[in-house]
Order: C-alpha cells, then structure tokens, then sequence
C-alpha cells in the first residue's frame, strides 16, 4: 500500500541565478566547484518517519528546553543518534503529525494570497475542529454506530457537526535551505511535500509525484537568489499479486458483513410495493399566492385520480391552507402560506394493451379571499398535473376566475362580496362528469388573476422485477407509458392540438356545400 511505503524526497544540485551554460560559481567553503556534488541530498522516508532538523537538534540537546512529553522523547532519540555517528540527513528533515510545526501550519494557513486578509468565522471554526488524531478520537467509521439518525439533537452536538470533519493525518517532508554553517534557522525552512491520509483511505500528495513532469523549483529570496530543484518519488515496494488478491478478499468479507450489518438495521419490515404497482409519494408545499386584488387570501385544494390510480383508505385527498395577509413585494401583493401537505398513491394497470394513455394525477386548487366584514370571495381557480419525473419540482401556476358581463356584478363583489364560482373545480379542465366527444366553453368569460407558487417533492416506488424478463419488459412499458420521462407533458398538449385541429378541420369540411366539396375534390385528382 502506498500509505504504508516510503517516499523519497531528493533535492537537486544548488545552482547560481546564471544561464545553464555558465560555468559553476564556487561557494565560499571551498576552492573548487566540485562541492556542488556535496548539495546532493537523497532520503528514503517512511510514513511518520521522523527525521530531525539541525534546529531541532540544537533545541532539544538541552534538557531543560524539554517541556512535554515528546520533546524529553525527542531529547532521548537525539543523544542516541550523537552515540551512533549522528543524523545520516542534514538539509531534509520532516515534521510528523504529532508535531508543533503541524498544528500551527494548519491553524495558521491563508484562504487567500492577500496580505489583509482577516480570518473568516467559518475559517477559525475549521481550524479549531481540523485536529483529530487516530489517538485522541476514534475515526468515523471504525465503529458502527447504533443510530443512524439522531431525531433530537443536542445544541453540543450540533455544534461539533454542522462541519465535515473527518479524521487526518498529516505529514510535511521538509527541507533546510541555508548556506553550509548557518543550518538550523527557521526562515530557510521550506515544505517540500504535504502528505494527508484520511479514515477513508484518502492519501493527498501535494506536490505530486515528480514523474515525467521534472524537477520541482524553490527559488529563494536574496542577493544571490539560488534556485533549488528536487523531485518526489514513490519508492513504496509493489504489492505481489497475492497479497493484493488476499486484501481485495478481506475488503469483500468486510463490505458484505457491513452490509447485512446495515440489513439488520433496517429489519425486514421494509415496506414494499406489490409487484405491478408504482407507488407516488409526494411531499408538497403551497409557497405562496401573488398578484390577486384582495388581501387575508387562502388556497382550497383536492386531488384527482385518474383510472388504475389509487390511495390507502387514511389518505385526504383536500385541504385547505390557514388565511394569509399580504405583503408588498416588488409591486404585487403576496400571501406566503409555506402550508406543507403529503400525498400517497398508487397506480396498478392490468392490460396494457387498452387504447388510452395512462394519465397523471391532477391537483386542483382555488383561491379564496376573506375581509374585514367576513364577505369572502373567489379570486382564481387553477390546476397542477402532477410532475412524472422523480425529484424536486417548483412550480408556478396562473389562475382565472369567472366573470359576468356587465358592472353589477362587480359592484355586488366589491360591496357585498360573493362572485361567479364553479360548481364543478374540474371544470377547470376536462370535468369527471363529461360524457361526451367535444366540450364547448363558448360564452364562458374568465378573467386572468394572480398565481400560486407550489414545491414539490416527488419520490417513485416500484418492486423490481427481476423473476423474468417479460415482467422486467412489463415494468419498464408500465413506466414509459406512464410518462417517466420529462417529454410526457409536452406529448400530451401536442396530440391535443393535433386532435383539435383536426376536429375543426372536419367541422368545417361538414359545413360546406355539397357541391362546392365535390367540385375541389375532382380538381384535386384531375391530372
């Protein structure tokens, strides 16, 4: 595994800020150029690998500097190394996650490039809540939890999770860029590479491997501006394949016992549909009603289904929504109701092979205002066909109410409230009642009013079939012609007009003379 593995760091030969062609420059510890070799540094570093810095060798040499734990450790670890010839590395050195220099890098890290930059609220809180070593705390998802769902949440709980938190573990390869006696300074200290891994297995290399890419540069600042070059390598064993064959074993027994574990809480009471059956459950809001002419407004509605629809028998296929003043927004009046309500249905079709399409459930709504003087009046009907796509939907609907010719009835709604109403709500489209092949609206006068804002969440439910492929090619002619895609209502209002145009075309083919029809049909087929 590459978390696992080392990784090699190897920082490339200093040179002057002088064309590649030049000649080397020698430094000033020696008469010749040939201590350029001498800058060549290579290291072979593990995960969690601690590798000191001449600082932090001449700091923790004193015992008395020492104040935690870890640096007596690191006291101890550095007198071992002066009895064993000293450290074997002098310009790289890391910073594991245990150390001062990690926890301060990342509490002290810039959103931004700008040097006025002022930490955000969000900014110190994920910093405070970033440190979460496997030692301290267990990591999420070591330890199946009991509850999937905390239902009452305490005000502590919400704080320490309003946030993704998720347990890491840093490591910082690190390089000392000073010139030979003068190691040790913390301002030519310079992250190389940032290695992360995270409870989920996450491992983050920035920067990545070198590659074909070529060599990473660090100039620095000064005089002379040196230009350092280096690159990253995976030096990490490979895995045989045995091994990897016997860990992709383990990680399957793992997934499949998490899963029945996952089963079990869940319980085989899970509700199902019967097979055949799409189950619609819909979660919907009425958001708000604008543009209407009289204030305290509220929304009657009902819930129409078509044949081979149905719902459980403590279904309430109606409501109506809590009165609502008006506010000014914009120019037009608007009631926000935010009155949420919940529909279950069912649709079941035992012969596909009948000639009519399946329809959708249809929700019709009117809006109602009440004054003062509890003198009520009708201010606009309207309809929502249910969305046939899965999701989330918000959807604005016009209304229009009925009007009678004249002023009288105008003045009779002002002053006395009331106003023409629909005996039937779906008259607003095709009545349930209607019998026959064309319905004639002819001398009905409407008026267009205001609209009403719904939001609506949609879930489908449908048992899979997979005893036969004839019931899977059934459920999937069961769910295109119920419209599962998002064309339906446009193929709906197509072959309407089309049917509409073409009944007019047969009214006014009828209603020509005799002989006029049979003078164009012979010049039509006259050759």
């Amino acid at each position: 595994m590459v978390a696992a593995g080392p990784w090699r760091s190897r920082p490339g030969a200093r040179t002057r800020a002088a064309p590649s062609t030049a000649p080397a420059t020698p430094c000033a510890t020696c008469a010749s150029g040939s201590c350029l070799d001498d800058e060549e540094e290579e290291a072979v570093i593990g995960w969690q690998e601690k590798l000191f810095s001449q600082f932090e060798v001449d700091l923790y040499q004193n015992e008395s500097a020492c104040q935690s734990p870890l640096d007596r450790q690191y006291h101890q670890e550095i007198l071992k190394l002066e009895k064993t010839g000293g450290r074997k590395n002098y310009r790289i050195f890391t910073y594991t996650d245990h150390d001062r220099f990690t926890n301060l890098e990342e509490h002290c890290q810039k959103m931004t490039n700008s040097d006025y930059e002022v930490t955000s609220h969000l900014a110190e809180r994920m910093a405070n809540v970033r440190r979460r070593r496997q030692d301290r705390r267990p990591m999420e998802g070591s330890t199946l939890k009991s509850r999937i769902i905390t239902w009452e949440p305490s005000e502590e709980f919400i704080k320490n999770n309003h946030v993704i938190n998720t347990p890491v573990q840093t490591m910082y390869i690190m390089a000392d860029l000073g010139a030979y006696g003068k190691l040790g300074r913390r301002e030519y200290e310079h992250v190389l590479c940032t290695i992360k891994v995270d409870s989920n297995g996450v491992i983050t290399v920035k920067p990545d491997f070198t590659g074909t890419k070529g060599a990473y540069r660090i100039e620095l600042d000064g005089e002379k501006r040196e230009l350092w070059k280096y690159t990253i390598e995976n030096a990490s064993p490979q895995v045989k394949q045995e091994e990897e064959e016997r860990e992709q074993h383990v990680f399957k027994d793992l997934y499949s016992r998490h899963k029945e574990y996952l089963s079990g809480l869940v319980g085989s009471e899970f509700e199902m549909t019967i097979p055949g059956t799409l189950r619609l459950f819909v979660n919907g809001e009425i958001v708000s009603a604008q543009g209407y002419e009289y204030d305290n407004l509220y929304v009657h509605f009902f819930l129409e289904l078509p044949a081979h629809w149905s719902s459980p028998a403590f279904q309430q296929l109606s409501g109506v929504t809590q009165t609502c003043a008006t506010k000014e927004l914009g120019g037009d009046e608007v009631a926000y109701f935010s009155y949420p309500f919940t529909l279950e249905m069912f649709f079941t079709q035992e012969d596909e092979s009948e000639g009519s399409l399946p329809q959708w459930p249809v929700l019709y709504f009117e809006v109602l205002s009440l004054d003062f003087w509890q003198r009520y009046r009708v201010e606009g009907y309207g309809s929502v066909i249910l969305p046939s796509a899965p999701g989330f939907h918000t959807l604005t609907v016009p209304t229009w109410r009925p009007v009678e010719l004249g002023t009288v009835s105008e003045l009779k709604r002002f002053f006395i409230g009331g106003s023409p109403e629909l005996e039937d709500m779906t008259y607003v489209r095709v009545p349930t009642t209607f019998k026959g092949e064309r319905l004639s609206r002819f001398g009905f006068r409407t008026e267009t009013t205001g609209s009403v804002t719904f939001r609506l969440h949609c879930l489908q439910q449908s048992k899979a079939f997979l005893e036969s492929s004839a019931q899977r090619t059934r459920m999937q002619s069961v769910l295109d012609r119920l419209g599962g895609f998002s064309q339906q209502n446009s193929f709906y209002t197509v072959l309407e007009a089309f049917q509409k145009a073409r009944r007019r075309m047969q009214e006014a083919r009828e209603s020509l003379p005799q002989d006029l029809i049979s003078t164009s049909a012979s010049t039509v087929h006259q050759p």
